[in-house]
């Protein structure tokens, strides 16, 4: 019996998107053929359910052949296995390394360590991303880690270089490794409703401003590390709550800027002693490790805020020129028993800034 066969011969490698993404997903070759099904394609492409799971398995071992590549990215464009064009590399790459924000949000601040790996069956259940998926996405999250950890340079971009990825997808790296660095407490149920897009605004507002590299460019570490010398010096704060004068006077500044300006005056006046150590405090604190690791609950629990560091040590009050914006469309406890909105916790911040430049103190 004769069998008659159309063969095709090039040097491009064959990959479909869509198929790939089944295998990223963590699809057996069986359920991926069914997808597929599903779609249309054999109605498309007239193909017969045979021919289908043979080109489904033929695709995914063409993928695992090239994985140990995408472990390092940089060397799929010199091999000569697979005749991939530049525009499929930068596709095949930046989907591997992308990841589900449900997934991130479960393990964000955690230790990217074989303890942590071993609890991904219960993360596969709670998120329903599949096993295989999950460790993928844990497995790249410890290989840039372990890659960037020791360079010199920008976090964001030694990462960018290093796994070739799109600017956006780099600085969602950076907050992961930012947060595994210093072990960021993100879990706890008070924090569920912010989202990992929410952290990873925050990462960069603290890379940008709190850590070594943020005075010097040519330190180590100079993106993953926070600046001991800078938040010692926060410790300096502690006159705006101790010295009974000088927060009378604080008061008084900001309570003047802000009358007639907002319809909640007279629950930020009453509460203004109380916003204010709780601010203060929460920086005082930072010095120690554990009390960094939990920022993120101080900061809702207590106040909401954020700090700016600035490489002139006398100038340590001037938090940010927007103290505001670290989580300025939140709400948090305090602001929130008395119905302030984002809009005047914004304000209330912006002028507890600016009026302690004023201080004779602070001056």
């Amino acid at each position: 019996m004769s069998v008659e066969l159309d063969v095709f011969v090039g040097n491009t490698t064959i990959m479909d998107k869509e198929v790939y993404q089944l295998w990223l997903n963590g699809y057996t070759v069986n359920d991926a053929v069914k997808v597929r099904i599903e779609g249309g394609v054999m109605e498309e492409c007239e193909a017969s359910a045979e021919v289908l799971l043979s080109d489904t398995m033929d695709q995914y071992r063409t993928f695992q052949m090239c994985e140990r590549l995408l472990h390092h990215p940089a060397k799929l464009a010199n091999q000569l296995l697979f005749q991939i064009p530049p525009d499929r590399q930068a596709m095949l790459i930046e989907r591997y390394y992308a990841f589900d924000d449900s997934f991130v949000r479960e393990v964000l601040g955690k230790k990217l360590s074989k303890g942590t790996k071993k609890d991904l069956d219960d993360v596969s259940i709670k998120t329903g991303i599949t096993l295989k998926s999950c460790r993928r996405q844990f497995d790249n999250f410890k290989r840039v880690f372990k890659v960037v950890e020791e360079l010199k340079g920008p976090l964001v971009e030694n990462i960018r270089q290093h796994f070739l990825l799109p600017d956006q997808l780099a600085r969602d790296y950076a907050a992961i490794v930012f947060f595994a660095n210093h072990r960021f407490e993100t879990g706890k149920k008070k924090l569920q409703y912010l989202t990992f897009q929410d952290f990873a605004f925050c990462a960069g507002q603290l890379i940008n401003n709190w850590t070594v590299g943020a005075v010097d460019n040519m330190m180590e570490d100079m993106d993953v590390d926070l600046d001991k010398e800078f938040l010692q010096d926060l410790k300096d704060l502690k006159i705006l709550i101790t010295d009974k004068d000088l927060l009378d006077q604080h008061k008084n500044l900001v309570c003047t800027a802000l009358r007639g300006k907002t319809n909640v005056f007279n629950e930020m006046e009453a509460n203004f002693k109380n916003l204010s150590r709780g601010l203060v405090n929460i920086a005082a604190k930072l010095i120690n490790a554990k009390d960094v690791r939990d920022f993120f609950i101080d900061l809702v629990e207590k106040v909401l805020f954020k700090l700016n560091k600035t490489t002139n040590r006398a100038e340590v009050l001037k938090f940010s020129q927007n103290i505001n914006s670290l989580f300025s469309s939140q709400f948090i406890e305090p602001c929130r028993s008395d119905k302030l909105t984002s809009i005047d916790v914004n304000l209330y911040l912006t002028h507890y800034t600016n009026s302690a430049h004023i201080l004779d103190t602070f001056k």
